[in-house]
This record gives structure tokens, C-alpha cells and sequence, in this order.
């Protein structure tokens, strides 16, 4: 095991490296000119995502499908993540990372519309949708959409699953004293109440759940910037410098370099609003939709949220707390986590704890649709009872046991995801183009396309 471990460590640091930085980075960029930058259209895109469009074909609203997606994408990786980006490459990660949401947005936004765009419904109405249909439909390269499907299928089981299923399990073992056995009991309870259901009662779920776990941490990071206040301003600046000049953050952050700044802060940026993943566009293609370029505006609002706004928020709430507090050890990043929210009185240490555990239960949430969507893909099956028992029982185990190659298994699954997502959003990001002038620049937001109907048997 060991050695198999050792295997996947590597392979996943190859993965991960700046090969695959620089693919996803220039994606982003590449789309955000070619589709004459779409995040110009953010306010409409929060606009249409209240807006519920019941007339058009779909299984849950635009909102549904965005809070959905937020589940599975605001996680542990928006406190702790930014946190450990800040610790290895500096405090001008955080604006690395923050870049990297801002052009992450058109990519977010390409990746909607081709999941509308090439989505099928079945005689019954249900919708079906993703990168796996738009390489198949758009490119015919069926067996690379197996391929992708495949990916997911075994990265729900990983980072969706069993690794969340064992954060909160430890997390409360340590916090609360509780076996972790009774934990993972309690997890899959709540899990199996919710998913058993499919996609409409996990998007019901989202809509209540994602907006209030996601209001109060924002909170708990204001209530931090206010007892920082007279550090607040002096920490942006230090992001912003260092962030082409590492050392000038002084302290344990000399030695730093831009390369390591901008490696963490954009390889943070990219895991945690999974921009290019091609996980999101599997749940934008059951949204409720006129057209693909209305969901495309909604999904992009997805990648502002998560990391914009709040891995945005952690950095600074961090770097000011760095600077508000210099005994602050900031070597290990969950450590420097902790004690910067420890310092709101009474209510800090506890508000992070529920922040984790609110925030992996919801990607635990997202994921299980993810993954059983995939499988249906396989298997041509419209629903996969079967999946959501084994999601389930594989939750209790992730509960209890170690978890490290685990990690790694899914850290290389979730590249090799991005790989044919990436493929099929350069290859038609033409067809994202005519879409988007057909809909956005000619002004014909409002007008219903076209959809096959029976495509899935």
C-alpha cells in the first residue's frame, strides 16, 4: 500500500504541476477573450440566478442548479486551502488566487452553455447533461466521454465522498469527543435522507442550505476585518506586492519567490471553483433554461461566489491577521486558520468548526449527483438506485479509516477529469462563440431554443 501510495503521490504532483497550471490558467484566458469577456455580464448573470424560468425544459431551477454546484464547490478548500496557498507561497498567493477566479469565470461561463447547449431529455422530460454529452454530440469522440465519465464516477467516491466523510469525522472526534463511527453513522443518515431522492431534492436542499452555511462564514470573516481594521488596507497592499515581490512579506516569507506565489495561489484558485474540472456543467444542464447562454451567465456567478468573494475574503482575513498578530505561526495552514478565528470571542473557534463541517457535507451534497450522472452515462440508465446505496456505505468507511491514498487517488481523478473537459471547451469554443453572439450580443436573451427530444433511451 505504501508503494501504491508513493505512486500516487507522484502522479498526482505531475498532474497537478505547471503543466496542467498553465492549461487550465490559459484556458481561461483564451475564453475570456474569445467570448469577448462575459464577465462583463456578472450582474445579470446574479439577476437571472433568482429568476425561475418554469416554462423551459429542465429538472430544477437556475437557482437549484447554481446552489447545487456551489455545494460541491465551496469546501474545505476555501479556509483551509487558501490558508496552506498563504503558508507555501506567501501572501501574495491570495491575489494569484483571486486572478484566477476573474478569468475562471468565462471558462465557468463555456462550460454552462455547452452543457445546455448539448444536454437530451427523455420521453418523460428528465434532462441529461455535461461535458460526456458535448464531446459526444459535439465532437463525436464517444469514448473519450466515456473517459471523462469514468473520472468522475471515481472522483465522487474520493474527494466528494470518502474524504469529506472523514474531515468531519475527525473534526468532530476531536472537537466534540465523538467516535467517529457514530459520526459516520449520523453522516450517512443525513446523506441517504437527501440524495435518495435524486437531483430535485438535493437542489431543494442547496437552496436553503448553501446560501445560509455560505452568509455566515462570510460574517465570521467580516467580524474578523473589523477587529483587523487598521490592518485591513496595509494587508490588501501586502497581497498585491508580494504578489510580484514575495519577499517584501518579510518574516518566515522570505526565500519566497513569484513562482511559488503565483503556483500556490493559482493551483488553489483552480481546485477550489473547479473552473475547467467539468464537474458544474453536469447539474447546469438540468437547470431550467430558455437558452444555454441564460444558465452559461448563472454558472459563471458560480466561480464569483467561491473564490472572488470567498477565498478573496480568507486571504485577506489571514494576511491581516498575520499582520494584526506577528506571534501568529503561519508554517502550517490550518494551523494559522485556527488562530485567526479564535480571536472572535466565544463564537470563533466554534464557527470555524461549523464552517467545515456545513462546508464538506455540501460538497459531499454536489458530488453524489455528479457521480451518479456519470455512471448513468455509462450505463444509459435514467436513474442509479444502486450508486447512491454504494455512495452511501462508502461514506461510513471513509468515516473510519485512513484516508491518504485515498486523497491522492482523487487528486489525480480530478485531473484527468479537466484534461477531455478542456478538450471539448477549445475545440468548440466556436460554437460557444455563435452562441453567445446569437443570444448576449444580438440581444435575444429572452428567445427559447431548440432541444431534441428522446435522446436517451
Amino acid at each position: 500500500m505504501e508503494t501504491i501510495n508513493d505512486f500516487f503521490v507522484l502522479f498526482s504532483n505531475f498532474l497537478w504541476g505547471w503543466p496542467m497550471i498553465i492549461l487550465l490558467l490559459g484556458t481561461h484566458v483564451f475564453l475570456t477573450f474569445r467570448l469577448r469577456i462575459p464577465q462583463r455580464k456578472l450582474l445579470t448573470g446574479i439577476r437571472l440566478s433568482v429568476r425561475k424560468d418554469p416554462d423551459s425544459k429542465g429538472d430544477v431551477s437556475q437557482f437549484g442548479a447554481l446552489a447545487t454546484a456551489l455545494a460541491a464547490t465551496i469546501g474545505t478548500g476555501n479556509i483551509v486551502g487558501v490558508a496552506t496557498a498563504v503558508a507555501l507561497g506567501g501572501p501574495g498567493a491570495v491575489l494569484w488566487c483571486w486572478l484566477t477566479g476573474i478569468f475562471g469565470m468565462a471558462t465557468k461561463y463555456a462550460e454552462g452553455l455547452l452543457a445546455v447547449k448539448y444536454r437530451v431529455h427523455d420521453a418523460n422530460g428528465h434532462t441529461y447533461g455535461g461535458p460526456m454529452y458535448a464531446l459526444e454530440r459535439g465532437l463525436g469522440i464517444k469514448w473519450l466521454a466515456v473517459l471523462f465519465a469514468v473520472f468522475t464516477a471515481l472522483a465522487s467516491f474520493g474527494i466528494g465522498c470518502t474524504v469529506q466523510a472523514n474531515s468531519i469525522a475527525l473534526l468532530s472526534s476531536e472537537t466534540f469527543g465523538i467516535p467517529t463511527w457514530i459520526v459516520g453513522l449520523f453522516v450517512c443518515g443525513l446523506t441517504a435522507s437527501v440524495i435518495l431522492g435524486g437531483v430535485k431534492a438535493i437542489a431543494r436542499v442547496c437552496t436553503v442550505f448553501v446560501p445560509f452555511m455560505a452568509l455566515l462564514y462570510v460574517v465570521g470573516c467580516c467580524v474578523i476585518l473589523c477587529m483587523n481594521s487598521s490592518y485591513v488596507w496595509p494587508a490588501i497592499q501586502l497581497i498585491v506586492h508580494a504578489a510580484f515581490n514575495p519577499e517584501a512579506a518579510g518574516g518566515g516569507f522570505v526565500g519566497a519567490t513569484v513562482m511559488m506565489a503565483a503556483r500556490f495561489g493559482i493551483a488553489r484558485g483552480l481546485f477550489s471553483n473547479e473552473s475547467g474540472m467539468g464537474s458544474a456543467p453536469i447539474v447546469a444542464a438540468a437547470a431550467q433554461t430558455r437558452n444555454p447562454v441564460r444558465q452559461a451567465l448563472v454558472s459563471s456567478t458560480g466561480t464569483f461566489w467561491d473564490t472572488v468573494i470567498i477565498c478573496a475574503l480568507t486571504g485577506i482575513v489571514l494576511v491581516s491577521s498575520i499582520l494584526a498578530y506577528p506571534d501568529i505561526s503561519y508554517a502550517d495552514g490550518a494551523a494559522l486558520t485556527k488562530v485567526a478565528f479564535s480571536k472572535i470571542p466565544y463564537v470563533g473557534a466554534p464557527l470555524l468548526t461549523f464552517g467545515i463541517l456545513t462546508f464538506a457535507f455540501s460538497t459531499i451534497l454536489g458530488w453524489s449527483y455528479y457521480g451518479e450522472s456519470a455512471v448513468n452515462y455509462i450505463e444509459r440508465r435514467k436513474s442509479n438506485r444502486f450508486y447512491r446505496i454504494l455512495y452511501i456505505v462508502a461514506l461510513f468507511f471513509g468515516s473510519i479509516i485512513n484516508l491518504d491514498i485515498i486523497w491522492n487517488i482523487a487528486d489525480c481523478m480530478n485531473a484527468l477529469m479537466a484534461i477531455p473537459n478542456l478538450i471539448a471547451l477549445l475545440l468548440l469554443s466556436g460554437v460557444a462563440a455563435r452562441e453567445t453572439r446569437k443570444y448576449l450580443w444580438n440581444n435575444h436573451l429572452d428567445d427559447l431554443m431548440e432541444e431534441d427530444d428522446n435522446e436517451v433511451k
